[in-house]
């Protein structure tokens, strides 16, 4: 009996293929963790973000009571200052188009 060329071409071409299921499947574990990690960090800067809301709200609403805190809002930039320039706005009656 004669060894048959297509036996071996068969094992190179099943022993690649191993080795490539093996990287794509080590690829796959590697980003499936950074994914999972990169997830809780989102979840923290949304947690924080909406800790940080809630506290400028609260400030804002104790500035209506209390306004010698309005420097340290001003100077911070979450309440703008009096007198300052104000953004300017379209009237509805001023368009141009009818």
């Amino acid at each position: 009996m004669k060894n048959s060329p297509l036996a071996t071409v068969l094992l190179v071409l099943l022993a690649c293929a191993a080795i490539g299921s093996l990287l794509l499947c080590w690829t796959y574990i590697k980003t499936t963790r950074e994914l999972r990690m990169l997830q809780s960090r989102v979840a923290d800067v949304n947690a924080k973000q909406q800790f940080m809301n809630l506290l400028v709200n609260d400030v804002l609403e104790y500035s209506k009571r209390n306004p010698q805190i309005d420097p340290i809002l001003e100077n911070s930039g979450i309440k703008p200052k009096p007198g300052g320039s104000a953004p300017a706005t379209n009237s509805p009656g001023k368009s141009g188009s009818k």
